[in-house]
């Protein structure tokens, strides 16, 4: 099981980083690499780019940590960094947004779609499967709690096509569903 705290007082730990204790990074890695690589994974088309985001948003991380100000948790503060490498990872490789925009119509709610009676890993799954650019908005929207006018300004699309792709996301999974129910 993994710890819920890091082996030492965070303060410490963090107190390390800064210093660029090497012992004191790998023991924050340890710490909050699980946790960062499932979200890392949610974005990624496969775990080998998971793992790229992950290594590449600890780097960001700990040439960063100056500006942690202890405002929030720690993690959350992590989290974001990974979540932004992810956007960053996804518009270095390939373009994130193909499809023009488009209005989205009315979307289902969640447990319209049946989404709530998943198990969280064959959702996870299912997200996975997802074209890259409806992960990439439905991650944002959905699990991290962005709206569409932060996700257009992140991805640097317009807000009709970031509820355009959640509802296409959302449409794809509900055929994805019927076919596992």
């Amino acid at each position: 099981m993994m710890e819920s705290n890091p082996p030492v007082p965070l303060s410490d730990l963090l107190d390390g980083c800064l210093q660029n204790d090497r012992r004191s990074q790998e023991q924050l890695y340890q710490w909050l690499s699980p946790r960062l690589y499932a979200v890392c994974l949610r974005y990624a088309a496969d775990r080998e780019a998971a793992e790229d985001i992950l290594q590449e948003g600890f780097i960001k991380l700990f040439q960063k940590l100056s500006s942690f100000r202890g405002e929030g948790s720690f993690e959350g503060w992590a989290r974001r960094i990974m979540v932004n490498t992810a956007i960053e990872h996804f518009r270095r490789i390939k373009p994130l947004l193909s499809l023009e925009d488009t209005p989205a119509s009315k979307e289902p709610s969640l447990q319209e779609t049946g989404l709530t009676n998943l198990e969280a890993k064959e959702l996870n799954e299912l997200i996975r499967q997802l074209p890259v650019g409806y992960r990439t908005v439905f991650n944002l929207y959905a699990v991290e709690g962005y709206n569409h006018a932060e996700i257009a300004h992140q991805l640097g699309i317009s807000e009709g096509t970031s509820k355009s792709q959640y509802a296409r996301a959302k449409k794809w999974l509900q055929e994805r569903l019927k076919t596992i129910q």
